[in-house]
């Protein structure tokens, strides 16, 4: 694991103490680019890597973020019927403009703007879950 932490990591890393959350962001030397990969990188299983996705609503234009065990496909379908509108994956200027965050290091925290947020029901079914936008280790029991 990288010692020194990115400036977008760091930022995650202060909203979580600010929140008075105890988590430590790590970022790891290896590719991340998949949750597959990132749990490889960790030592863990898939499902336990959180992917966090954004959306668009296709007629109010709201930020949509989905936090998806990296084991499961979101359904988009399913999503728009939550959310009561179709959407559609929003491009990377409108994922930068609403989170701070680049597409492929969106963090569940520390947005520019607030964001409706889903949580995939599956993440809950690990003691310990990872961020795969920002090494975040959660145990679980704090999130319920």
């Amino acid at each position: 694991m990288v010692n020194e932490l990115s400036s977008s990591t760091r930022k995650v890393q202060e909203v979580l103490q600010t929140r008075g959350l105890s988590f430590r962001v790590v970022e790891l030397p290896a590719s991340t680019r998949t949750a597959r990969e990132a749990a490889e990188a960790i030592g863990c299983q898939v499902g336990q890597i959180a992917k966090s996705l954004v959306f668009k609503g296709k007629h109010t234009g709201k930020p949509l973020l989905v936090i998806a065990s990296g084991a499961n496909r979101v359904d988009e379908a399913k999503v728009a019927e939550l959310v009561g509108e179709p959407i559609e994956k929003a491009d990377a200027d409108f994922v930068r403009q609403r989170t701070g965050f680049a597409i492929g290091g969106v963090p569940p925290v520390g947005h520019s703007v607030p964001l409706q947020t889903w949580i995939d029901e599956d993440l809950l079914k690990h003691q310990a879950i990872w961020d795969a936008a920002c090494g975040v280790r959660t145990e679980t029991n704090r999130l319920t």
